[in-house]
């Protein structure tokens, strides 16, 4: 199954994270997907074998989706008060989930771990 958009661009801010180096092509993204241009807050939510292990809700009403979601998924993975700094071993195992707070609800979507 294809990885949506945005849970692509989570994963793709913590990889870059353990790559030390930048790989997403921000200008590219908001051409071809105008929706990273809304101003929508999220929520990154890390899961392993079920339990919460990182989280982050970015604050910033007036910031595009497109940084909510990589300072989102980088503050989760790399500056959470609930756990250490997050392991590649971890990551592979990792679940994550995006909730955007829309003005008709929230949404949520799921990305399942690379290994399961």
């Amino acid at each position: 199954m294809a990885r949506s958009v945005l849970l692509q661009l989570a994963r793709d801010s913590i990889e870059e994270v353990f790559h030390a180096q930048r790989s997403i092509n921000k200008n590219a993204l908001l051409k071809e997907h105008p929706l990273l241009n809304e101003k929508i807050q999220t929520t990154i939510n890390l899961f392993i074998n079920k339990e919460l292990k990182g989280s982050y809700t970015t604050k910033d009403s007036n910031t595009s989706l497109l940084s909510n979601i990589i300072l989102s998924a980088k503050k989760a993975a790399f500056e959470n008060e609930m756990m250490a700094t997050l392991k590649t071993s971890e990551y592979l195992h990792c679940d994550i989930e995006l909730l955007l707070e829309t003005t008709e609800g929230q949404l949520s979507e799921t990305d399942p771990a690379i290994l399961h």
